[in-house]
């Protein structure tokens, strides 16, 4: 198998754990038309502190979260601490514009760590590099809500973006330095433009940000998008699926796909495109099965709770890895000469030597492995541990009125139960036999 690009932070629980809870939370829970509202809408600040001064989360019980991202089998969380629109989930000593000075009264980020924590889970903040309130944070003519003001190099006047940068750092010390151990950092998002314009690693000041958060934290894991080329330890591609193990400079790299239940990251009330369950779960095994992870995003509510459609979710996709967790824990690409069947995703765990093969589309009866024959000691179902019988496929020509194709001298033939198995996606577990 190709070597992996080599990591600076710890990788090493990331890719054994493979499943992660996404969190969007913040002012724009309360439009509840997108997490970019602001920007969308053109919304000023003056407009857009309406929510600010009505931030009210009552029934916020972090427990609850924690619960449910466990119980659906995820092993690690990322917050927003701070996004675009530059509002704070914490009790912030750099800003007036924070979580303790809404009729929330409190810092809503310590007990969401301490309960993430409590469930086994691995904590992670996303911090935004962009901030749509801070009164030095230079105006573009790309994003935000003062882009295609006529007034625009007017309202800059004054605005130093060095003062801001000192402010991201100082923020960054305090998110790595108040919470304990902090296992990811998720920074978003650079955008420097072929011009000059947009904003990239000078503007975030990115090098000097590198090397306060490697002497902070020296095994967190940062993702890739500061503008520097090479600090970073994964790459996230955002809502879509790789076709392959992600490769940079032609090496694979630790990687992770970020993906939403609908189209938007924060809560929004009228979105109707969900994916359904088997999507979901397709997408986990999919990730998995090119070698990366699959972070899924909630948006919770402006009264502080999970949207009943991402719970609903939450909870079969936890009914399926209840039963299905060792194809996902510790897994990862199948190794070379293992061909995917049609319809199916493979992925392997390298300590126990057992290959899954997950079924998105039922055969009738048989379902052909090329490249098994003699690898296979024995193969069951993972739902029930039901044997699953298996010959060459060589041995399944008709009485001879069907020619075997040649590569059948390779290949096992599995045989099914007619019906598929009550499971979103029935994964077959093969034990390997050993060289």
């Amino acid at each position: 198998m190709d070597k992996v690009r080599k990591t600076t932070g710890d990788a090493s629980w990331f890719v054994r754990d493979r499943f992660g809870m996404f969190i969007h939370w913040g002012l724009y829970a309360q439009p509840a038309r997108h997490e970019w509202v602001k920007h969308n809408e053109e919304i000023p600040d003056e407009r857009y502190d309406t929510y600010f001064r009505h931030f009210d989360p009552d029934l916020y019980k972090p427990e609850l979260w924690a619960k449910a991202a466990a119980d659906a089998g995820m092993k690690y969380f990322i917050i927003t601490t701070k996004h675009h629109e530059g509002f704070c989930l914490w009790d912030t000593k750099l800003t007036d514009y924070k979580a303790p000075n809404t009729p929330a009264g409190r810092d809503l980020l310590t007990p969401m760590v301490k309960a993430f924590r409590e469930q086994d889970l691995r904590v992670g903040f996303y911090h935004s590099l962009i901030d749509w309130h801070h009164p030095h944070n230079i105006i573009d003519p790309h994003i935000g809500p003062y882009r295609n003001r006529p007034d625009r190099v007017q309202m800059n006047k004054g605005r130093d973006q060095a003062k801001y940068a000192r402010y991201l750092h100082g923020q960054v010390r305090e998110l790595l330095t108040k919470f304990g151990k902090v296992d990811v950092l998720w920074f978003d998002f650079s955008y420097p433009k072929p011009d000059g314009s947009g904003k990239g690693h000078k503007d975030w000041q990115s090098e000097k940000l590198y090397a306060l958060v490697r002497k902070l934290a020296p095994h967190i894991i940062l993702n890739d998008r500061l503008d520097l080329p090479e600090s970073w330890d994964i790459k996230t591609p955002e809502q879509f699926q790789p076709r392959e193990w992600v490769r940079i400079n032609g090496r694979r790299v630790v990687w992770e796909a970020c993906q939403t239940f609908s189209g938007s990251w924060g809560y929004h009330r009228d979105e109707t495109s969900w994916k359904s369950v088997d999507q979901l779960v397709q997408m986990l095994v999919d990730s998995v099965s090119k070698g990366g992870n699959l972070l899924l995003n909630v948006g919770p509510t402006g009264r502080g709770e999970f949207d009943q459609r991402a719970l609903d979710r939450l909870a079969a996709m936890g009914v399926w890895m209840k039963r299905h967790s060792r194809s996902i824990y510790g897994c990862t690409q199948a190794p070379n000469g293992f061909q995917t069947p049609q319809d199916c995703r493979l992925t392997y765990n390298p300590q126990t030597n057992r290959l899954y093969v997950h079924v998105f589309a039922w055969p009738f009866v048989h379902l052909h492995l090329d490249g098994f024959a003699g690898k296979v000691e024995y193969a069951q179902l993972l739902n029930d541990a039901s044997e699953i019988k298996f010959a060459n496929s060589s041995e399944f020509a008709l009485h001879g009125q069907i020619q075997p194709a040649s590569s059948s001298r390779n290949a096992l033939a599995l045989t099914l139960p007619v019906q598929k198995p009550p499971v979103t996606v029935p994964v077959i577990e093969l034990f390997l036999k050993r060289s």
